[in-house]
């Protein structure tokens, strides 16, 4: 057993923390190693040959583009609906006492916990009966059902780790209802939305399940690969487009948890 040394992690520890990134990165490299792989229809290790051909053919490819294109549109904007509904209800249900409170509470959350087909069939049922044609809109709504647990959850841990002191300083000091958001309020949430937003952004961006039920015949990037899957000669090329999912889920990730980071080392 792994010796605790306080400062220094023992080497059993540092083994299973190796062993755990291998476990969870290896199919990611895979599939980049795969990505330069000469032979289209073949998947064996090693690889018989390494070419860049297939990035060549991915990025013109104008399917790949438009999936691009929706899959970034649909994923700001239900970034920006969980925005604004995630950090209300969050002030509302944090700030408020009032009857239900604890079970609406809930009942944000509950989304992000539900099977992704279970959701994907609710909301499409809904929106048939409701007459609502498929389209941008109904993908956006139907991700920002679960973007909103994300932005909710990151404006409700800083409305509690902010002391109410401070609104009510700002009032003292004759500041009006909106001043005290604008110059009080606001500057303390704002790590929180852009991470919240940011992590929202990501998580719709590469949403698949959801999004079968709800895109009716468009094609987000992830549907796009998951179409051409099955085809043995579009494997590289699905490995390139896959590449671009990681790249733009990466950064987003990496960027929230940087601000998160820069939040526990202030302690604000």
């Amino acid at each position: 057993m792994a010796r605790w040394t306080g400062d220094r992690a023992g080497f059993g520890l540092r083994l299973a923390a190796f062993s755990v990134v291998v476990f969870l990165y290896f199919p990611l490299a895979i599939i980049i190693l795969y990505a330069f792989n000469t032979q289209s229809a073949l998947f064996t290790f090693p690889p018989p040959g390494l070419t860049t051909r297939w990035f060549e053919v991915a990025l013109s490819n104008p399917s790949l583009w438009a999936a691009l294109r929706l899959s970034v549109t649909v994923a700001a904007i239900a970034t920006v609906i969980a925005l604004v509904i995630g950090s209300l209800t969050a002030a509302a249900v944090y700030r408020t006492r009032f009857f239900g409170r604890e079970a609406i509470s809930f009942m944000v959350l509950l989304p992000i916990a539900l099977p992704g087909i279970v959701t994907g069939i609710a909301l499409r049922s809904s929106f048939a009966i409701a007459g609502v044609p498929f389209s941008t809109w109904t993908l956006a709504v139907a991700h920002a059902t679960f973007c909103i647990v994300i932005v909710y959850n990151n404006v409700v841990a800083r409305f509690r780790r902010m002391s109410p002191n401070i609104t009510e300083a700002s009032a003292d000091l004759g500041a009006t209802g909106w001043q005290t958001f604008r110059h009080v309020v606001l500057p303390n949430l704002a790590t929180a939305l852009l991470a919240g937003g940011i992590l929202a952004f990501a998580l719709s961006f590469d949403e698949i399940v959801v999004t079968t039920f709800t895109a009716g015949n468009q094609q987000t990037l992830p549907i796009w690969i998951f179409d051409r899957l099955f085809r043995p000669r579009q494997r590289p090329v699905t490995n390139v487009a896959a590449i671009l999912v990681i790249v733009m889920t990466f950064i987003p990730v990496l960027i929230a948890q940087l601000l998160t980071r820069e939040e526990r080392q202030t302690g604000s």
